[in-house]
């Protein structure tokens, strides 16, 4: 690969009179421009709207999976979805997270009064008024998600989970210096800043890893697009990473992008430790349960009450934090000590079917989705948020339940 200049001065360019910043790549006689945008200023949608314009490009490559596209170009899909299907599949935290992403992006939105992502809509639109074909080469939103949860060690994922909830539902302005690292970077980074500034274990998947599957994509689609003059769009603070893993002449270049790709692609897959944890807790709690009775039937029945009221009570308490109908509430408390004993079902399964059940959502809950989510009481007022508000602290209080019962089921064996 050759590269013609490393960074261009924009200004220089016959094709653009803009302002953000722009490095031009040769590789196997393909042309790749790669233009760093802000994600939030409208200065960089007109940007690419300019460029594609001057019909210099005949492909244009976007910062983006297919489902951040979907997100962008139908941003209602979320309200079409299958609560319980989601639910059921486990995919509950997921959606969560998803809601409480949008929201963020939807307070600076509406702070800085801008759409956020207006530069890569641009991009898709004018590529398509042109004809032209159009690259998505960010990794899938949900892999980059699971990468990030599996590289951070498990007693640190209660804190980035529960920070990451706090910092888009909180009602705080998004401040100055928020501001100006979404105009560097993009909005996952944004999102997770304040984590990983402080944490490697973080960076790596949310940005390096990024920066290298959409330096291996471009590479690829270089090679076998039929393409000769590439638009790549992506935000500025992708820039350094990707001119790095495309510079032949440095150690970092990917000489291999279609394996690069699917290293990047997989899951890392639970320690053994963590898939084995919950039924080594079952067998624990059901050996306590033969100690207490093989000394007397009252100290086992002892023990399955205490399971029962303390399991059940705090599934009950957090079904009751989240609202829930007063059947939903019975539903925790009666479900909690049975599904501990089952993991391939969570309390939190039972009470989120049940309170869907109860209260229906209803089309107005559907079409208010995504403003509700911005603010902590949408969460509780709108029925779909609500479903899954329910599912999470019922289950979290299940969880709790589930630890303090087997301490004092084990405790009172070493009573006895």
């Amino acid at each position: 690969m050759e590269i013609a200049q490393a960074v261009v001065d924009v200004n220089a360019l016959p094709e653009s009179s803009a302002t953000e910043p722009l490095i031009r790549i040769g590789h196997d006689g393909v042309s790749i421009t790669i233009l760093g945008t802000a994600h939030v200023s409208r200065n960089s949608a007109d940007t690419v709207t300019s460029l594609i314009a001057t019909g210099r490009y005949d492909g244009v490559a976007l910062e983006l999976c297919e489902n951040r596209l979907n997100a962008l170009t139908d941003p209602d899909a979320i309200s079409r979805m299958d609560i319980m299907q989601v639910v059921r599949k486990g995919k509950g935290p997921m959606v969560m997270a998803s809601l409480a992403l949008g929201a963020f992006q939807k307070r600076i939105a509406d702070q800085l009064d801008i759409e956020v992502g207006a530069d890569m809509r641009a991009g898709a639109e004018s590529a398509e008024a042109h004809n032209l074909p159009l690259m998505l080469i960010d990794r899938d939103v949900g892999i980059t998600m699971k990468r990030i949860y599996r590289n951070v060690p498990w007693f640190k994922r209660v804190k980035v989970l529960a920070g990451l909830l706090a910092s888009v539902i909180a009602r705080r302005s998004v401040s100055a210096e928020e501001v100006e690292r979404l105009k560097r970077g993009d909005m996952l980074e944004s999102t997770f800043n304040q984590f990983a500034e402080h944490s490697a274990e973080i960076y790596k998947p949310l940005v390096d890893e990024r920066d290298q599957y959409m330096a291996a994509r471009l590479i690829e689609e270089a090679r076998f697009s039929g393409c000769k003059h590439i638009l790549a769009v992506v935000g500025a603070g992708h820039l350094k990473g990707i001119r790095q893993y495309l510079d032949t002449t440095g150690e970092r270049y990917i000489t291999e992008p279609e394996q690069c790709q699917q290293q990047l692609d997989q899951v890392p897959p639970a320690g053994n430790l963590l898939k084995l944890l919950p039924w080594l807790i079952v067998a624990l709690i059901l050996t306590g349960f033969a100690i207490g009775f093989s000394q007397s039937s009252n100290v086992g029945w002892g023990m399955v009450q205490q399971w029962v009221v303390i399991n059940g009570t705090l599934a009950a308490i957090g079904a009751l934090i989240a609202l829930a109908h007063p059947l939903t509430i019975v539903s925790a408390f009666v479900a909690a000590p049975l599904t501990s004993l089952n993991p391939t079902i969570s309390a939190g399964v039972v009470s989120a079917a049940v309170e869907s059940f109860l209260r229906k959502p209803r089309v107005g809950d559907f079409s208010r989705l995504r403003d509700d989510a911005c603010r902590i009481g949408g969460w509780w007022s709108n029925r779909v948020a609500h479903t899954f508000v329910v599912f999470f602290l019922t289950g979290l209080g299940s969880v709790v339940g589930t630890y303090i019962a087997g301490y004092k089921i084990f405790e009172a064996i070493a009573v006895v």
